[in-house]
């Protein structure tokens, strides 16, 4: 709809102020304003007043896109993709078809997803989509698999496609990138402009937004625009209605023949809302004279229009708004039940006699291969005051027709998108359609997560589906195993932000979640199922509760896929309970994961394929039965085994695991006194991490470890100080409960190693945060049962109050840590031999020289016992002489009985 451009005088200096980039302003504008304001307008005047100069420094090139408003009409990564085929092509805006042809050239046997078709532009890109599909494959399909390392692949994909357009706007004039209607944003570019944004400070790029508020509780667009004006990444600009000099500017432009009092009685009216007044305008002529009345509201002006209408053009415009802002001549016409012919001629009539709706050059991706005219109302409002005419069973009847008339497959469509629409008109549809709508949100959902990595979207599809699949009559046969296939799915995505007991806002309560899906499992009766649902019950308590129930329910599911007599369930269940029952019995968690290795050696089903869900299973088993052979005392044996398979992760993608195999490397390479190793293997797992892009536990984890190590060095003091508070950073925005207690205690022991070379007003400050980390850990593992990391911390507590001279408390605290140790016996990621040294120190240090002196025989005990473990003379003389060792077996510290 033209409407002519006038006023906004302020705002466009503003935006033209972006192209010199010289006032050290923000390069980041966002234009916010309710719908129909005259966001869309103000920016294409822009855009055609910026391509129109010549000479710097405001010659620029202008990439215009816009985020399509409802699901299914544009792909993930549609917008960022369009403004990369701008910047790569000759920046005129041909959006859609070339969309098209690279969906076409990607070939039949690839995917149609957007990662795909962005490789082709975006360096490295490709391989980070290879890396990540195989283990999304398998987290999806099983619901067995962390997501850890995944929605790095995820945060990665975004940041090159982010330094993908930083890099093609490296040109000899600067470069502006306009998006239209962020509010409709698909998460995955929402991703994009957010690392793009931060990244403009250096760049001759800017970007202009549009932002129509939604009104939603919660709305993750206004959020992130909140951030960057908080952040001074971006400033806001707000439009509010034309004022009354630009109202009669307006009127004088659309009618030079109106009556004087005409601009001041739309003023009145409109408060100078642009959409609102363009249709006041398009209402009026000059024959009214003064005896035109302009209706009251925008409705009742879209009504008064709509009534000229005959009742089978009404009803097809009707129809057209249930499609939606564009709509296609054959869906209006089967949801309609007429005939096609001549509804292409009614269509074409009324957009051109009332001008409701006008032809649409570029049909969106879903209408492609239709044999039909393809349609745009004016506006949104528009669309919008037609659907609300309608009653709840119209909508309901329409939104039903629409889904079945777009269910025909059409050569040479773009599959994905038409599945979006077909979900989002099935789920508006009558009870009739509910099962056939959560079939679609659930496959939408593995869609998204499989073939986009867009795990946002994929927990928007899979909240849907499990809404509509509540929904579904209780006596339905299907409605279990489609509430418990979404609820599976949509777990296995959020995995990677499980908080413990802290949900997230607006995030799923994960444990109820799994104990709806338990429930439904119970009613279907299927032993498959319910080995699956125990299994991942099993999880969502550790996550929310602890160890020692979630070892009870993940026992449960062993047991129920044992029941079943399915090899592959019983040997997944198997892995994960052996790995969390090392945690709280170490010996039996060893010869747990001694089972499966030999399960999955002599078992044909299990060690014949390439399953993605058996060999991520097979890495992690391999990985901790090594870490608990080393934690036995097994060094050698250990070492070995890791080595091997950290061999064989490199040469295998996706390599997803392969940081914590470098991870429990750099461990027993420091024990046996080879730091440097040590290093070297922390290094390369951070390297994969980094570049995979985004926060990691698993990065957090293996930052701490190199900052541990750092802090032994006198001149790398800073730095490790520097790193572990990097880790710990890290760490609380990552969240994963088995890894927070270990890098707490790290950081805390990094702090205190530090405090006696540090001058004593620091030493203090450095002591009292090393104390609150080991308390804090103290509280969190009484609710979790991670008893081991509490043993840690009340080590680190007793050397604090050591350090302060409290050795009333050093002791307690230490006393505290030996009798948890001796009523659980060896624990992961402890060494014993460490805890009976540093309690033997507070004791004697308190006088306690006899109990100090039992207590270094047994963790000199514990050191030979593990040196029997060390393979070679020199190995085994390294191990001995390391420094913890060397005091240990010295005495160092401890007074000597006699």
């Amino acid at each position: 709809m033209q409407t002519g451009f006038v006023d906004r005088v302020d705002e466009m200096a503003h935006l033209e102020r972006l192209l010199g980039g010289t006032d050290g302003a923000a390069r980041c504008v966002i234009i916010e304003g309710e719908t129909g304001i005259g966001k869309s307008a103000l920016i294409s005047e822009f855009a055609r007043r910026t391509t129109q100069r010549a000479v710097a420094p405001v010659a620029c090139r202008v990439a215009q896109t816009r985020c399509y408003a409802q699901i299914g009409q544009s792909l993930s990564f549609y917008p960022v993709a369009d403004l990369l085929h701008q910047l790569v092509g000759s920046g005129q805006p041909q959006p859609l078809p070339w969309w098209r042809r690279a969906l076409r050239q990607a070939g039949p046997s690839a995917v149609a997803s957007a990662p795909q078709v962005l490789s082709a532009v975006v360096p490295g890109l490709g391989a980070v989509w290879t890396a990540g599909r195989e283990i999304v494959q398998a987290a999806v399909t099983t619901g067995s698999v962390p997501l850890d390392s995944v929605m790095p692949i995820q945060l990665g994909a975004a940041l090159r496609v982010a330094e993908a357009i930083l890099d093609l706007g490296r040109a000899a004039e600067p470069v502006v990138l306009v998006v239209d209607d962020l509010q409709n944003v698909d998460p995955s570019s929402l991703m994009v402009l957010d690392r793009l944004v931060r990244s403009l400070e250096d760049s001759q790029m800017s970007v202009v937004v549009t932002y129509a508020p939604a009104g939603a509780a919660v709305d993750p667009v206004a959020e992130l625009l909140d951030e960057w004006v908080k952040d001074r990444v971006a400033v806001r600009r707000s439009l509010s209605g034309l004022p009354a000099d630009a109202v009669a500017e307006l009127v004088r432009w659309r009618h030079p023949d109106a009556p004087a009092d005409l601009p001041s009685r739309l003023q009145e009216l409109t408060l100078g809302h642009p959409m609102f007044l363009s249709l006041c305008l398009d209402d009026w002529h000059s024959d009214n004279g003064d005896t035109w009345k302009p209706s009251e509201s925008l409705r009742k002006t879209v009504e008064k229009r709509l009534s000229a209408l005959a009742g089978p053009d009404r009803e097809l415009l009707l129809a057209a708004a249930v499609q939606g802002p564009v709509f296609v001549s054959r869906v209006v016409a089967e949801a309609c039940d007429q005939p096609h012919e001549p509804v292409l001629e009614r269509l074409r009539w009324i957009g051109t006699e009332l001008g409701l709706i006008r032809p649409e050059e570029t049909p969106p991706a879903w209408a492609e291969g239709e044999q039909a005219d393809c349609y745009r109302f004016e506006h949104r409002l528009v669309c919008q005051a037609l659907y609300d005419l309608q009653t709840g069973q119209q909508k309901r009847t329409r939104h039903s027709r629409v889904a079945h008339a777009l269910e025909v497959a059409l050569p040479g469509q773009e599959p994905s998108a038409r599945h979006l629409e077909v979900a989002y008109h099935l789920a508006r549809g009558g009870p009739e359609d509910r099962a056939a709508a959560t079939d679609a949100y659930t496959g939408l959902a593995r869609t998204a997560a499989l073939e986009g990595l867009s795990f946002v979207e994929a927990e928007e599809h899979c909240s849907r589906a499990i809404e509509l699949a509540r929904a579904l009559p209780e006596g339905d046969f299907s409605r279990d195993r489609k509430l418990i296939a979404a609820i599976e799915l949509l777990l296995s995505l959020t995995e990677v932000r499980w908080r413990g007991n802290h949900q997230p806002a607006g995030g799923p309560d994960i444990d109820a979640l799994a104990a709806e899906a338990e429930q439904a499992a119970q009613r279907c009766g299927d032993p498959a199922l319910l080995a699956r649902t125990a299994l991942l019950r099993g999880k969502t308590l550790m996550a929310t509760r602890g160890l020692v129930p979630s070892l009870n329910k993940l026992r449960e599911a062993v047991e129920r896929a044992e029941a079943a007599g399915e090899s592959v369930a019983v040997y997944v269940a198997k892995v994960e309970y052996g790995r969390q029952l090392s945690k709280r019995d170490l010996g039996a968690g060893l010869a747990l994961l001694r089972e499966v290795e030999h399960m999955y050696a002599t078992d044909p089903a299990l060690g014949s394929g390439n399953d993605p869900v058996l060999q991520h299973a097979r890495n992690l088993a391999q990985m901790q039965l090594a870490i608990s052979l080393y934690d036995t005392g097994h060094l050698s044996e250990a070492l070995g085994r890791l080595e091997a398979c950290a061999s064989r992760l490199r040469e295998t993608a996706p390599s997803t695991e392969l940081p914590i195999a470098l991870n429990y490397l750099a461990q027993v390479h420091t024990t046996m006194g080879a730091p440097e190793k040590a290093r070297l293997a922390l290094a390369e797992a951070r390297e994969i991490e980094e570049r995979r892009g985004g926060p990691s536990g698993w990065h957090a984890y293996n930052t701490a470890l190199l900052a541990q190590l750092l802090s032994a060095e006198l001149e790398e003091r800073a730095e490790g100080l520097e790193l572990i508070e990097a880790a710990w950073r890290e760490t609380e925005e990552t969240w994963l409960l088995n890894l927070v207690p270990i890098v707490r205690n790290l950081y805390a022991q990094t702090l205190l190693d530090q405090a006696p070379q540090a001058v004593p007003r620091e030493a203090d400050e450095l002591l009292a945060q090393s104390e609150k980390l080991a308390q804090d850990t103290c509280v969190e593992t009484r609710q979790t049962g991670m008893v081991r990391s509490e043993i840690a911390a009340r080590i680190l507590l007793s050397r604090v109050h050591r350090e302060r001279g409290q050795l009333g408390e050093a002791v307690a605290h230490a006393d505290g840590a030996l009798d948890l140790l001796d009523s659980v016996g060896d624990m992961p990621a402890l060494r014993t031999e460490e805890v009976f040294y540093y309690a033997a120190v507070a004791h004697g240090a308190a006088g306690n020289l006899e109990r100090a002196q039992g207590l270094i025989d047994r963790a000199r005990t514990e050191v030979l016992r593990k040196a029997d473990g060390v393979d070679g003379d020199q190995a085994r003389e390294t191990f001995l002489h390391t420094s913890l060792n060397d005091a240990i077996l010295k005495g160092i510290g401890i007074q000597p009985s006699c």
